[in-house]
């Protein structure tokens, strides 16, 4: 099994700045794309930031220039810069990763649980 944790949610006014977490651990031989989702009251579902296993990174138009995403590979770890936050910012951020697991030969999608950003003065 393979799990993702996601931290550094939170309440932020506008113009602030917040930094999201998301490790993965579990049974991992190796994880190809990782991305972030968010998920705002009333709308589907979108696609914030992905990274590639090689480094290569594409943003929703929205967040360019705003929002940078990292990775980590010795720890299994995708990070989310988010700055100059605005209210429309506001969702609950999901990670995902690709994995393949040790115990079956091709990759599949992960989720973290969520983690609640608000943007609001």
């Amino acid at each position: 099994q393979v799990h993702l944790v996601e931290s550094g949610g939170g309440l932020v006014q506008p113009g602030g700045s917040l930094r999201l977490s998301c490790t993965a651990t579990g049974s991992i031989f190796r994880i190809g794309a990782m991305g972030w989702y968010r998920r705002a009251p009333g709308k589907q579902r979108e696609l914030v930031a992905a990274i590639t296993s090689g480094g290569s990174t594409d943003y929703t138009p929205s967040v360019k220039g705003r929002f940078t995403i990292s990775r980590d590979n010795a720890k299994n770890t995708v990070n989310l810069q988010m700055n100059s936050l605005k209210p429309e910012d506001t969702a609950v951020y999901y990670c995902k990763m690709v994995v393949t697991t040790t115990r079956v030969p091709y990759a599949s999608d992960h989720w973290g649980q969520g983690t609640q950003v608000t943007v609001s003065s």
